[in-house]
Parts: C-alpha cells; sequence; structure tokens
C-alpha cells in the first residue's frame, strides 16, 4: 500500500510548472546581470567603419573603440542606464523564453532516449538542443529580439527628458513597429534567428550534459545534486561554445533587424552580407564578439547554476506536498473507518 502511494509522489519532477518557474527565475537573474554586455555588443555590431574628415579635410576613418570604450561612451553620453536599453522587451521575454527552452529540450530528449535504457546519446541531446533553439526562436526570441535591438540602436541620453526617442519602451517600440511595418516586422532575421539558437542550444546542452554526466561520475558521493559553484563553471564553458561558431550569423542577424526594409528573406541576407564584407571585412562578422562571449557565457553560468537550484528546491518542495497530501488523507479515512466503527 505504501509503495503505491509513494508512486505519485515521484510525477512532479518533470512538470511544466516546475521549469517555468526555474526557467523563469533563471532567466531573470541572468538578464538583470548582463544585459549591459548585450547592449555594447549590439553597439559594436551596428557600427560601420564610418569615414570622417580631419583638420586638414582628408578622409580617414574613425578611430575603433574596444567594447569598454563603448560601454565607458555610452555611460557618458546616454547615462548609465542606457546599458539597460531593451531590458523590458528581454524581461517580458524571458519567462516563456526559458520555461520554452527547457521544457522543449526535456521534450526532445526524452522523445531520442533509447526505448530500453531511457538513456539519451551525446548525439541525441545535440539534436534535441537544435529542436529547443528553433522552438524558442521561433515562439519567442525573434520579435524580442527585434524589439531589443531597436531600443538599443536608439542613441538619446537617459538622463535627458527633453530627448525623447522614437521607441520609448517595448509595448510602444512593438506598436510603432506593428503600425508602420506590418506584423511580419517583428519576425525580420526569424531563419538567421532560428539557426542562431539551435547551434547555440545545441552546443550548449550537449556540453553542459558531457560535464554533468562526467562530474557526477567523479563525484558519486554527491548524489543527485552537484554543488552549486560546479553547475556555475559547466555553464560558462558551454554557453561559451556557442558564440565561438556562430559569430557571423549573430552580426548579419543584427544588422537584418536593426532597420526596415521591403526586401525579404534570401534577397536581405544576401545584400546585407555582401555589403558588410564589401565595406568592412571579413573581421566585421566578427564584431562584438567578446562583448557576446562575456555576456552568454556568464549569462548561461548563472541560467543554469540558478535553474538546478530552484529546480531541485521546487522538486523537493513538491513531494514535501505530495507526501502531506497522501498523509492527510491516510488519517481522514482512519478517522472516517474508526466513526463507522
Amino acid at each position: 500500500m505504501s509503495s503505491k502511494s509513494a508512486a505519485p509522489a515521484a510525477k512532479p519532477k518533470r512538470s511544466l510548472a516546475i521549469h517555468l518557474l526555474a526557467g523563469g527565475v533563471a532567466g531573470c537573474c541572468e538578464a538583470l546581470t548582463c544585459h549591459p554586455l548585450d547592449t555594447i555588443k549590439v553597439r559594436l555590431q551596428l557600427r560601420s567603419g564610418k569615414v570622417i574628415k580631419n583638420l586638414t579635410g582628408a578622409a580617414a576613418k574613425a578611430p575603433k573603440q574596444g567594447f569598454i570604450g563603448v560601454g565607458m561612451q555610452i555611460v557618458q553620453k546616454e547615462g548609465f542606464f542606457a546599458l539597460y536599453k531593451g531590458l523590458g522587451a528581454v524581461v517580458s521575454g524571458i519567462v516563456p523564453k526559458m520555461a520554452i527552452r527547457f521544457s522543449s529540450f526535456e521534450f526532445y530528449k526524452e522523445l531520442l532516449a533509447d526505448k530500453e535504457t531511457k538513456k539519451t546519446s551525446s548525439g541525441g541531446v545535440f539534436i534535441a538542443g537544435l529542436g529547443a533553439g528553433v522552438t524558442e526562436a521561433v515562439l519567442v526570441v525573434t520579435p524580442m529580439d527585434v524589439i531589443k535591438i531597436r531600443l538599443q540602436a536608439q542613441r538619446h541620453s537617459m538622463s535627458d527628458p527633453l530627448d525623447i526617442p522614437k521607441y520609448r519602451n517595448a509595448p510602444h517600440c512593438a506598436y510603432v513597429m506593428v503600425k508602420e511595418e506590418g506584423l511580419s516586422s517583428l519576425y525580420k532575421g526569424v531563419t538567421l534567428t532560428a539557426l542562431r539558437q539551435a547551434t547555440n542550444q545545441a552546443a550548449n546542452f550537449t556540453v553542459y550534459q558531457f560535464l554533468k554526466r562526467e562530474l557526477h561520475a567523479l563525484q558519486p558521493e554527491v548524489g543527485e545534486t552537484l554543488p552549486a559553484y560546479q553547475h556555475l563553471v559547466m555553464g560558462f564553458i558551454s554557453g561559451a561554445c556557442g558564440p565561438l561558431f556562430n559569430a557571423p550569423i549573430d552580426t548579419i542577424k543584427t544588422r537584418i533587424q536593426k532597420t526596415p526594409s521591403t526586401e525579404r528573406g534570401w534577397t536581405r541576407f544576401v545584400k546585407v552580407t555582401g555589403d558588410i564584407y564589401k565595406n568592412e571585412g571579413v573581421t566585421a562578422f566578427y564584431k562584438g564578439l567578446v562583448p557576446r562571449v562575456l555576456r552568454v557565457a556568464p549569462g548561461q553560468a548563472i541560467t543554469f547554476m540558478v535553474y538546478e537550484r530552484v529546480y531541485v528546491w521546487m522538486v523537493d518542495l513538491s513531494k514535501r506536498i505530495s507526501v502531506s497530501e497522501t498523509e492527510s488523507v491516510a488519517v481522514s479515512g482512519e478517522v472516517v473507518g474508526k466513526n463507522e466503527a
């Protein structure tokens, strides 16, 4: 009897509600911590090789700045909170994004698991990561990214109330874009975004799951839960892998999403890619790589650490609630039995 009643208590482990809450909390912590680096990355990617005239009238290229210089320039000219431009779009999308990412990954991973051993191979984990990346890109990330980039590209002072930008906040930006450019404008670069997210999450989950499996094998005494600092390190390493090989995709995507255009699909992609190569060279495709790695790697470190902690806490809580409910039912049954007797 006790074994039968104990079985249902383990069910909440895989519930969407736990993924939703754990992913949402992890995503909010990651966004609040790392968003300034994303703003600097976007500014670096949007910067073209502009030609200026010096005092003698001769043409000369504008001096290049690194990510620290760009960050300082944003703070000096636009105020400290300018580093958080577009944060509203990120935070409003982070809960569904993380919920979709983790729950869809678990769904695809379970789908690709061996029917006998119930374990998923590294290849299966990679494919599950690809699927999770495409899913979140189509449902959440693309419109969120488009709005965020439009807000981040605005060079207005956050400390001057008279300096009114075109887009005041995330909802206003979405409203203006749909009104002026149509609903499809929110899905500019969706293919490239899906490709970026797919490669990101494929590398991310594959490396993370591999490291997690190896650390568990090396430390059987820790049980099911690794120390928090190990999740932090694993998340940092896995998070750095994606940006290292899909930087050109991210740069092209950012340029496509930044400005309104009547061009669509492949035509727009070829034009933007050609313009970058012709005017700025191959290295321009890797603009913003350093701040992107510094943004994504710590972000994934925070996300995985917080997610694992909240997930374990929620599973333990759901177990305690299930046990409490079971005990209450048992006590009620005993009382009813006594009364009937």
